[in-house]
């Protein structure tokens, strides 16, 4: 008998030559491999075909990189040329006189339908888009901003009307999205679902409730008429509530264990952080309402009371030079608010996941 502490010593096994393991091979394979010992300057001239082999594959991707970004680089230039040509048209034009604007346009204006029928034509020749006017002439601008105050009156209704829109989006947004990202309950995920709906539909939808609704109110033709549906859309709601969505939750969780109320943790935690998405609404909702036209025209009978922008639209085609100065004043405002947020507008948008 074999005591317990006694080692028994494994017995070797043999393996047949053409019997194959699972991971290696055969065991003939194995004895058979052969190590072959180069020399200094064959391992040399091995390393340096390697690295040649590596650098033509490397200058074949880097001209296949640059072609790419050439090309990436060529489609963007022409894309910025297309969208800003209109603009840069329209600054320039504006320092020419209306006797040149019409000479450079007369193939445009003889086809338009206020032209008479003798001379209401086809484009039968190509306009003369000039960059540079032949004389640089203030005389629109004087007409503009001096000599008739419609402008500035237009100007003004546009201030009015466009800044209290923006403001109290804003306020109703921010509550209403907080409300949304805190609260997250059957019957407000279907009110959430009815808000992205409304959204979805153009305002010229909404137009003719707005109008009913106007009428029965007794604001038809005030602006509180334009103010009010827009003081309470949609978009700002979207948009803030899919960015406070992602705002941690433990920074709430702290919040509270610190003693911090709602109020607290809206005004403290969540309205900081959402700083770049309010700055986004801010200049989307400017721009928008800047520009609007239906709404006023529907909205407004008083002409006195409508904004620049149905104005533009309204300048008679002898005054062609007063409406180039008009459209380029008109601009000046959203490109300043577009350029000094354009840095919160990008981040507002990519962090809040709208495409």
């Amino acid at each position: 008998m074999k005591k317990r502490n006694e080692i028994t010593p494994l017995q070797p096994i043999s393996t047949p030559a053409t019997e194959e393991t699972h991971d290696h091979g055969s065991i003939r394979d194995i004895e058979e491999v052969e190590i072959v010992r180069l020399s200094d300057e064959e391992l040399e001239a091995l390393h340096e075909k390697g690295r040649a082999d590596a650098k033509r594959r490397m200058r074949v991707r880097t001209v296949a990189e640059r072609f790419w970004v050439t090309l990436g680089v060529i489609l963007a230039l022409a894309v910025a040329v297309f969208a800003l040509m209109p603009i840069v048209l329209t600054i320039l034009d504006s320092f020419m006189s209306t006797d040149e604007i019409k000479t450079n346009y007369s193939a445009v204006y003889n086809s338009l339908s206020s032209a008479s029928a003798e001379t209401k034509t086809y484009l039968s020749s190509t306009p003369k888009l000039k960059m540079i006017p032949d004389f640089v002439s203030f005389s629109q601008y004087k007409t503009l901003l001096f000599l008739s105050p419609t402008y500035l009156l237009k100007f003004w209704n546009s201030v009015a009307l466009v800044v209290p829109i923006v403001l109290g989006q804003i306020m109703i947004g921010c509550l209403a999205s907080y409300s949304f990202s805190r609260y997250r309950r059957k019957r407000r995920e279907v009110l959430f679902f009815s808000y992205v709906i409304l959204m979805l539909m153009p305002f010229q939808v909404t137009l003719v409730p707005n109008y009913l609704i106007a009428k029965n109110l007794g604001i038809y033709n005030t602006w509180w008429a334009i103010i009010l549906p827009g003081v309470f859309s949609t978009f700002s709601i979207f948009l803030l509530s899919k960015y406070m969505r992602q705002i941690p939750s433990s920074y709430i969780e702290a919040a509270k264990l610190d003693g911090a109320n709602e109020w607290n943790i809206f005004t403290k935690i969540s309205l900081p952080m959402c700083k770049s998405a309010i700055y986004a609404m801010a200049i989307l909702l400017f721009i928008d309402y800047w520009n609007m036209v239906e709404q006023p025209l529907i909205l407004l009978e008083d002409a006195g009371k409508q904004p620049l922008s149905v104005f533009l639209s309204q300048i008679n085609a002898s005054e062609v030079g007063v409406a180039f100065a008009a459209s380029f004043i008109f601009m000046v405002p959203p490109l300043l608010i577009f350029l000094y947020g354009e840095q919160y507008l990008v981040e507002g948008i990519s962090r809040s996941g709208i495409k």
